[in-house]
């Protein structure tokens, strides 16, 4: 039996996920990790600008090595595992403005997923290499689902 997988390019999807970002606060109890809350949505938000194509991080040594064995990790059924690692332009370590972040993960949500499947960059991914439009759309909502639950959400 298939497996359904949700996709930031899916209306329902993206409402789901607006809905979640929007319940964060900064009382949101970290489950692991090291960033605080409003470090987590300004790095969701850049990530968002990777797959978007604003910012174009390099491929990781690592990652042109053995990226495409764990490629399909990235768009499968599978949760991501806590602790996972991260590109470090991706990394967000200094304090940031908890409002602003939240609105912009908003507003890049709603941009990645208004333009469809042509919104996703060519560029490859810093690990795990060329990715199709679809790998993106799941990808990136992957990403902010284990960020989410990250802070119970």
């Amino acid at each position: 039996m298939a497996t359904f997988m949700k996709s930031l390019f899916e209306p329902t999807t993206l409402a789901e996920v607006t809905e979640r970002v929007q319940r964060v606060s900064l009382s949101s109890a970290r489950q692991w990790g090291k960033m605080e809350v409003d470090q987590m949505l300004a790095h969701c938000g850049n990530a968002l600008e990777m797959a978007l194509g604003i910012v174009n991080p390099r491929r990781i040594f690592i990652g042109r090595i053995i990226g495409p064995m764990f490629k399909k990790k990235y768009s499968d059924e599978k949760p991501f595992d806590p602790n996972s690692p991260t590109s470090n332009e991706l990394r967000v370590t200094e304090p940031r403005d908890f409002d602003g972040e939240k609105k912009r993960l908003v507003a890049l949500l709603h941009k990645f997923s208004a333009g469809g499947e042509s919104m996703a960059t060519t560029h490859p991914h810093p690990f795990f290499g060329p990715l199709t439009p679809k790998e993106w759309g799941i990808g990136m909502y992957k990403h902010v689902d284990h960020h989410l639950r990250q802070f119970s959400n």
